[in-house]
């Protein structure tokens, strides 16, 4: 078909959308999520066997801790996902070695042993899940009081009807310094904002997904992941500049502004190419079961306007019991040795649990003033009537963690990386072509490891040395390594949150599947991607500061 009818107009689709028409009917015609993991498991183990026959190998410098203890991993479209650690220790001190890393069999003695011995730790390891689980015992009991649906309808009421999409994509961005918060929060308001706009909610679901992950890697504020970036740096530019060193403010100008810029494109694309595609929403689509958008009465409005007012209250309460353990001299959630808040502190590793927490007590607080949530037996119902609805998103996290262990084990991830990195470092070009190499080889890798921290701890190494040689400074490469991290990011399959966005699509579309979302996605991956790179061009020929004393190139 030419053509897509909407109300009574024929929209033509032009050459791309019936490309990524044809995208979504194949992906959504592939087996069960959990199927394709399944598959993928047995991909892994087998090709493991024939790497270690092969005897494939690659020898590399790696930066590693120079402590016992783990520094947090920070999702942006991550294998691990989650800032699910203790209050985080000072961050480590980092020290290069050569390291000969080979293909590890699953088939051989120990392999077999890894399997059978590490299936209950693989998962208890994957801390998605209990991130997941935490998350939505606030975000559960706020949508089961009607506090959410609230906030929407109050939102779209107020917010001009032309920055819905921006304001959405600009939280999502921000939504980083919170790790898996934006996925598990936004994403679902995203959606239903836009159906409330009687825009198709699958817009909302794409730009609030790109929003939260397209740019992870870049923000207006300072997060932990810098931290972990610049300490790695530090140590690796050790190797040929010992007297060099950065803070973590190194890419904060590039930061702020990629985070503005990204935003801007991802709203250009929902709007023009994105909505377009989708058409008007019929809610037909969604199934027999799904929650039904009711339009409240005066009385209701009412007592939806009494819940939101008491909301308020109990969310200033709980802000000021948080405020009181964060803020005040020596109070236990500031870093007990610095007296630092927002980077390693208590504070910042349990940001999602405060969240969450700031959630239970505005949806409680929404329940007693709208009279829509009362006594403890309602509030625990709405909890396990959540928990309910995640039966099939658990038991898919459970096949993914062993995917991603075995993966692990296996060395693959770390040979394919490594051997991408050795190719580009032979090439003998200048230094710009070199660094939009390196970008793109950081794209390529993302669709196989995500994760912000582990591609950094491989690549540093091997391209902070070499380009201090080309006189290019860290921060430039640091500021490359952030444009290449996060475009893979939303289609990825590895993306831990990707059954979650199904999941999420399906309320609205019953047959959304993978493709549906893949379909979705591609173009802010190619379209951020290449406008992005550009920017980062234009700004490294233009010679600005990445960020406070930080200058694109060598003095």
């Amino acid at each position: 078909m030419n053509a897509k009818t909407v109300g009574e107009e024929p929209v033509k689709r032009g050459g791309m959308q019936r490309v990524l028409d044809g995208i979504e009917r194949v992906g959504n015609k592939v087996p069960h999520p959990a199927l394709i993991f399944l598959g993928l498991i047995v991909i892994v183990i087998v090709l493991s066997q024939i790497l270690s026959w092969a005897g494939t190998s690659v020898t590399t410098e790696v930066a590693e801790p120079a402590t016992a203890q783990v520094a947090p991993e920070y999702p942006g479209g991550t294998s691990v996902a989650g800032n699910d650690a203790p209050p985080a220790p000072a961050v480590p001190d980092y020290s290069v070695k050569h390291e000969k890393i080979t293909a590890e069999s699953l088939l051989d003695g120990d392999g077999i042993r890894f399997i059978f011995t590490t299936a209950v730790q693989n998962f208890n390891d994957f801390g998605v899940v209990a991130v997941i689980l935490v998350a939505m015992i606030g975000v559960g009991v706020a949508e089961e009081a009607g506090l959410i649906a609230a906030l929407i309808r109050k939102m779209v009421k107020v917010a001009p009807r032309g920055a819905i999409t921006f304001i959405i994509v600009l939280l999502g961005g921000i939504s980083s310094v919170a790790s898996d918060a934006g996925y598990l929060v936004l994403i679902p308001l995203g959606a239903a904002a836009f159906a409330s706009l009687g825009r198709h909610p699958l817009g909302g679901i794409a730009a609030a997904y790109a929003g939260v992950s397209a740019a992870f890697f870049v923000n207006i504020l300072i997060t932990p992941a810098d931290g972990i970036i610049t300490e790695v740096t530090n140590e690796t530019i050790g190797l040929v500049a010992p007297d060099v060193h950065l803070n973590v403010t190194q890419n904060l100008y590039f930061s702020i502004a990629s985070t503005l810029f990204c935003a801007a494109v991802m709203t250009v694309i929902t709007e023009r190419l994105l909505e377009p595609r989708l058409g008007k929403y019929d809610p037909a689509e969604a199934p027999s079961d799904a929650p039904v958008d009711h339009q409240p009465d005066e009385e209701e409005m009412a007592l939806e306007s009494r819940g939101l007012r008491w909301s308020v209250y109990y969310l200033l309460i709980a802000v000021a019991i948080v405020s009181a353990l964060t803020f005040i001299p020596g109070a236990p959630l500031r870093n007990p040795d610095t007296g630092e808040i927002f980077g390693n502190s208590p504070f910042m590793s349990s940001l999602l649990f405060i969240i969450s927490m700031l959630f239970l007590a505005a949806g409680l607080g929404y329940g007693r003033g709208a009279k829509s949530l009362t006594g403890s037996t309602n509030v625990i119902n709405a909890i396990v009537k959540t928990f309910n609805g995640l039966g099939g998103l658990i038991f898919l996290m459970l096949l993914i963690a062993q995917f991603i262990a075995y993966f692990n084990y296996s060395n693959m991830s770390t040979l394919a990386a490594t051997g991408l990195a050795d190719l580009l470092e032979r090439a003998d070009i200048g230094a710009l072509p070199l660094l939009i190499g390196f970008i793109l080889l950081v794209f390529v890798i993302d669709l196989i490891m995500p994760g912000v921290i582990p591609k950094w701890a491989i690549l540093a190494p091997i391209f902070v040395p070499l380009f201090f040689r080309l006189g290019i400074a860290p921060q430039t490469v640091i500021a490359a390594y952030r444009v290449g991290d996060g475009p893979a990011n939303v289609i990825t399959p590895l993306m831990v949150y990707l059954p979650f966005i199904v999941l999420v699509c399906q309320r609205y579309r019953k047959k959304a599947g993978m493709g549906t979302v893949v379909s979705m996605m591609l173009p802010y991956t190619g379209i951020v991607l290449v406008t992005w790179v550009l920017f980062y061009v234009v700004w490294y020929l233009i010679g600005i500061p990445w960020g406070p004393s930080a200058p694109v190139h060598l003095g």
